[in-house]
């Protein structure tokens, strides 16, 4: 139904006169009738209003389907840093309507994971200024440390605090409740990776045996994670010996590079790793194609202290994501150019000292 019909529908339905629908809007009751006829639209900035008024949400004026309104609520996401209160109450309210419908249940609760994240991220970014200024104003005094540390997830000292058992328990729970045969391989990926975080590496290999017979999974993988186990145990020459293998097997494989590329970045070998990461996006056959890489040489830059060029590798970024993934306005683009931009600005300021 369009909006016209809508209006008419919610007014009549709530037993409201043209003229007094008008007189809740603030407008004339010739411009509802306007409405209703189709010779008219309402001014985009009183659908809230309208809304208001008949109880609905905006989306509901427009009649949208179930798979339009998560379109819009992903959309929206993509577009907006932080939403309006009102807009995530409504949002988290719509989508936890939809999580006991079989047909939508798996896209509403992605979308509602999804939704958290985008406000506690927005959340993490606030906490994480204002802690950094109270740290600056008083640097003798522990108070807000560990806000930071948890809202820009730094490393924390204590083992107990660090620790991923309680992922490493879900992963293994996820991958025993698995009911697809052969198991899915995406669980083991984030079970070995904590395995190896916690130098739980006698685990990381049982499972990553288990991990090399499953038809899904990536022989690189298997044999990078082979690599990083053996770093963990401090056999570097073994780890080395099995990433340059597999970079001098896989010379036009972007993805084997880019692992190489990482292995090495982990060690803070950057030199090596900054000429794997180019030769990884050089070499990536997905288009659009991921921007990993260059943002990775950029993070090397800036530890190395030099800004200009960090700001360049940005500028690869900011490239493939306008011309690659045709984005405008989208919040990750936005924050690429923030991040150049500012990195341009260290840089000035660095040439002046």
């Amino acid at each position: 139904m369009e909006l016209a019909g809508k209006i008419k529908q919610l007014r009549q339905k709530a037993n409201l006169t043209q003229e007094k629908l008008a007189d809740e809007l603030g407008i004339s009751p010739q411009s509802v009738s306007k409405w209703e006829n189709r010779v008219a639209m309402p001014d985009i900035t009183l659908l809230p209003k309208i809304a208001e008024v008949f109880g609905v949400s905006i989306d509901e004026l427009f009649d949208l389907t179930v798979e339009q309104r998560f379109n819009r609520i992903e959309n929206r996401m993509d577009l907006e840093e932080e939403l309006p209160h009102e807009v995530f109450k409504e949002y988290e309210e719509f989508l936890k309507s939809q999580t006991d419908a079989e047909a939508h249940k798996l896209r509403a609760t992605s979308l509602l994971a999804h939704l958290y994240w985008h406000e506690m991220d927005a959340m993490s970014k606030k906490a994480a200024k204002y802690a950094k200024d109270a740290i600056m104003l008083a640097p003798d005094k522990k108070d807000c440390q560990w806000i930071l540390s948890q809202a820009t997830n730094d490393a924390v000292w204590d083992w107990n605090v660090s620790n991923n058992s309680a992922n490493i328990d879900f992963y293994k729970e996820v991958i025993a409740n698995d009911k697809n045969k052969p198991h899915t391989s995406l669980p083991y990926y984030y079970l070995i990776d904590n395995l190896i975080a916690d130098n739980r590496l006698e685990e990381a290999e049982k499972y990553l045996a288990d991990f090399a017979t499953l038809p899904s999974a990536n022989p690189t993988m298997v044999e990078a994670y082979k690599a990083h186990i053996a770093l963990a145990r401090h056999d570097v020459k073994s780890a080395d010996d099995i990433m340059e293998t597999l970079a001098k097997n896989n010379k036009e494989d972007g993805i084997v590079l880019f692992e190489v590329a990482q292995y090495y970045a982990k060690q803070a070998k950057y030199d090596k790793a900054i000429d794997y990461y180019k030769l990884s996006f050089e070499h990536e056959t997905h288009k659009p194609r991921y921007t990993d890489a260059p943002q990775a040489i950029s993070d090397i830059y800036k530890i190395m202290g030099d800004f200009k060029k960090a700001a360049e590798a940005y500028d690869v970024v900011i490239k493939c994501m306008k011309e690659e993934w045709n984005m405008k306005d989208e919040v990750e683009l936005k924050d690429a150019e923030r991040t150049r931009d500012a990195l341009l600005a260290r840089g000035s300021s660095s040439r002046l000292k």
